[in-house]
């Protein structure tokens, strides 16, 4: 994870809401919302919510993959490989 620089206060979200949506879309680093001083919540923009989720993704299929093996189970290596290229293909 990034370096944690862009920590606010709830109270702030609240005043400054269009500020920070203006920020997210800017960049990528997520803000961490506090209350009472202590972490409450991550807020991140779309972008960035949906390259995680893709990631997530990738990593399940890779578990996947993984355990199916184990099993004696699987695709062929071209397959695989077709169906990474698809994924990341979407991302662009």
């Amino acid at each position: 994870m990034n370096k944690l620089t862009n920590i606010i206060p709830v109270s702030d979200l609240r005043q400054d809401a269009a500020k920070l949506l203006k920020q997210l879309n800017k960049n990528k680093d997520p803000f961490i919302i506090t209350q009472r001083g202590r972490a409450a919540a991550v807020m991140i923009g779309v972008e960035a919510y949906e390259e995680s989720e893709q990631e997530k993704e990738l990593l399940r299929l890779l578990v996947k993959g993984d355990k199916e093996i184990e099993k004696g189970e699987g695709y062929d290596l071209d397959t695989v490989l077709g169906d990474a290229d698809t994924l990341l293909d979407m991302e662009s």
